[in-house]
């Protein structure tokens, strides 16, 4: 259960940032918002709510040869314009960030891999990455690229469809597209093939819980970047954080679920804001009464 206490919102709220975040490391926990300006949308808009359209739930795609079809469509056509997405001045914010030392690493819940491509170092995908697939029978993995090509030849003409891009990377499509749709399968053992992504419904692997709690423990602040904290996965760093009495800071378009734990809430666009705090973290001497002690991460 959080806590509430009442949170300094922007624009005091940036400069309430920047003084908390001087002299201390902080973990950043990372959503949908930090990915939107790069054109790829959320699930929910800056009121939390969820739009018209629901994601894949994990039942649904292991149990309906339907739900495959029409998951498997929809990515193939999307896929070029989701892979095509390059990191913004959100991503590129944050490792600078890194370099700078403020910032430990990252927990992030999207699956996107922009992170790593703006040049984040150490950065825990909580939610597995798009760009491999899994075999739900042998756990043998594809690179996704080819699968792309094996869907593109057993489906031609996916090229010529068109539709409006989706966070799970795929697009809207006809109803009708789905039932002629050639479902891919494992090359190894024709197993069931899945994105190695946590759908809704799916638990986050333990391993990569642990490892996300291991980077936890390297900072003494967390920073909450562009998530409504809505899903229990990331909202367990923010319940954790109060536990062990470590402040919390949130940026983000909109309320979250998290707002009444906040030592600080900043309300506004992380690829506008974060840019900001790199240049004033870097010009704002440390104050050595806060500097925290740096120890080698586990």
């Amino acid at each position: 259960m959080l806590t509430e206490r009442p949170a300094v919102d922007h624009p005091e709220g940036f400069t309430a940032l920047a003084r908390l975040l001087g002299g201390r490391r902080a973990v950043v926990l990372t959503g949908a918002g930090c990915s939107t300006e790069s054109g790829i949308p959320d699930y929910r808009g800056p009121d939390g709510r969820l739009r018209a359209r629901l994601p894949m739930r994990y039942q649904e795609f292991m149990g309906e040869r339907t739900a495959r079809a029409r998951y498997w469509s929809r990515s193939a056509v999307g896929w070029p314009r989701f892979s095509a997405a390059r990191p913004n001045r959100a991503h590129h914010a944050l490792a600078e960030l890194e370099e700078l030392g403020t910032v430990t690493g990252i927990i992030t819940q999207n699956v996107d891999g922009l992170h790593q491509a703006a040049g984040s170092r150490r950065v825990v995908e909580l939610h597995g990455s798009l760009a491999e697939v899994r075999c739900m029978q042998c756990r043998e993995l594809e690179d996704r690229r080819a699968l792309q090509r094996r869907l593109e030849a057993t489906n031609p003409g996916l090229e010529a469809r068109a539709g409006r891009i989706a966070p799970d990377g795929d697009v809207e499509l006809p109803p009708r597209t789905h039932a002629s749709f050639v479902v891919p399968t494992c090359v190894a053992c024709e197993g069931v093939l899945k994105p190695d992504v946590v759908f809704f419904g799916e638990n986050v692997p333990a391993a990569r819980v642990e490892e996300a709690w291991r980077l936890f423990e390297t900072a003494d602040v967390l920073l909450v970047v562009g998530s409504s904290l809505s899903v229990f996965s990331g909202r367990r760093f923010v319940i954790r954080a109060q536990k062990v009495d470590r402040p919390v800071a949130i940026l983000n378009r909109g309320p979250t679920r998290g707002d009444g734990a906040a030592e600080v809430k900043v309300d506004g666009a992380a690829g506008e804001l974060l840019p900001r705090l790199v240049a004033t973290l870097r010009s704002t001497p440390p104050d050595p009464a806060r500097r925290f002690e740096e120890s080698s991460p586990p």
